[in-house]
């Protein structure tokens, strides 16, 4: 599978758009590590808790979303976006969207 953030793959043609998709993960975080995590924050440390939070969501979307592609016969995903959000101030969701097209050099 490919993926660009832009709506052109440089070096392949799109032969068929297939359409939107989006792909989501919604994490939440225990609560005794969001304690640390923000006593670090104060101190003025990396918050390496919420870093790997942010990368196993975002690695869940794009699996999400990937799935969704290869349901279409999708070979690329094409106008990516990433968008990172909380809910309820406890949980972390992201949301990746695209476009699904079938490419070829």
């Amino acid at each position: 599978m490919l993926y660009a953030t832009t709506n052109i793959l440089e070096g392949y043609v799109i032969n068929e758009y297939l359409g939107v998709i989006a792909g989501q993960a919604i994490m939440g975080a225990n609560v005794f590590r969001d304690i640390s995590a923000g006593f670090r924050d104060i101190v003025g440390g990396r918050s390496g808790t919420y870093e790997d939070k942010l990368r196993q969501a975002k690695e869940l979307a794009m699996e999400d979303l990937t799935a969704k592609a290869q349901e279409l016969g999708a070979n690329a995903v094409i106008g990516i976006d990433l968008d990172y959000e909380t809910i309820r101030g406890t949980m972390l969701m992201v949301s990746v969207s695209g476009t699904a097209v079938v490419v070829q050099k």
